[in-house]
């Protein structure tokens, strides 16, 4: 049959990111506690057009895919990128995945088990090396340092995401980039509260205020110290409790610059 996309374009213009992107698809994740989980990702995949191609062949990503069912995790992502540039014939390939993940937690006091999420992505591009970053947001609890300060009693508090993305030179646990995360807000969140969890979590975050600025510079201390880190960035977003528009922060930086 005919390859359309093999025809000739006279436009002259590169494509530097075309393919399919919202595939949902079960993958493979290493897990600290339990070695492996499984979860369901949304899957994002591209290649790079010459410009004297008119198209890419889309059915050809699904095939990569395919190929690799049940081993779509970290270690195989180098793998994974290399057949999508040897399939598709392309010099770079990228790779983006996210997926919720599961961590089982304790109430503070009464030990209730319950399983909070964690949104996370790994993402992979190749263009004969491998960049490779690591991502998961995590929802927490802040204090508003002000609202303590000049109240005669309580503050406002709020939930908030933080996202954190690195790069390293030395394998990461998402549970090390959650714990990070956790232990520098005022307090983190559970799924399953009894009272006197609640009693716990809402002194705990009364006695340990922070702005959206020390969320993002608690964080990055800690990444900037670990020597596994090479790059990393750090956003942080507090949906406001008296305010009708969020509270922003963000810090990137290039430890080997």
């Amino acid at each position: 049959m005919i390859d359309v996309q093999k025809r000739q374009d006279h436009r002259n213009l590169d494509i530097n990111k075309v393919g399919v992107k919202g595939i949902s698809y079960p993958i493979v994740v290493l897990d600290r506690q339990n070695e492996k989980q499984a979860t369901v990702a949304a899957v994002n995949m591209y290649v790079d057009l010459p410009h004297r191609f008119k198209g890419t062949h889309m059915s050809r990503f699904i095939e990569v895919l395919n190929h690799f069912r049940g081993e779509m995790t970290i270690y195989k992502m180098p793998e994974i990128l290399r057949e999508m540039r040897r399939r598709l014939e392309a010099e770079t390939a990228h790779l983006e995945v996210m997926f919720p993940y599961f961590i089982e937690k304790e109430a503070p006091v009464s030990g209730a088990k319950s399983l909070v999420e964690y949104q996370c992505f790994f993402s992979g591009a190749m263009d004969g090396q491998l960049d490779f970053i690591l991502g998961v947001t995590v929802p927490v609890t802040s204090l508003c340092p002000c609202s303590k300060e000049i109240s005669r009693y309580g503050a406002h508090n709020q939930r908030s995401h933080v996202t954190v993305k690195v790069r390293t030179q030395g394998f990461i646990w998402l549970e090390e980039l959650i714990e990070v995360v956790e232990k520098s807000a005022s307090c983190e969140v559970y799924a399953l509260l009894k009272r006197e969890d609640e009693k716990y979590v809402t002194e705990k975050a009364y006695e340990n205020p922070v702005f959206v600025e020390d969320l993002v510079r608690n964080v990055a201390q800690v990444l900037r110290d670990d020597q596994r880190v090479t790059w990393f960035v750090v956003e942080a977003e507090n949906f406001e409790s008296i305010h009708n528009h969020s509270a922003y922060a963000f810090i990137e930086m290039d430890k080997q610059e």
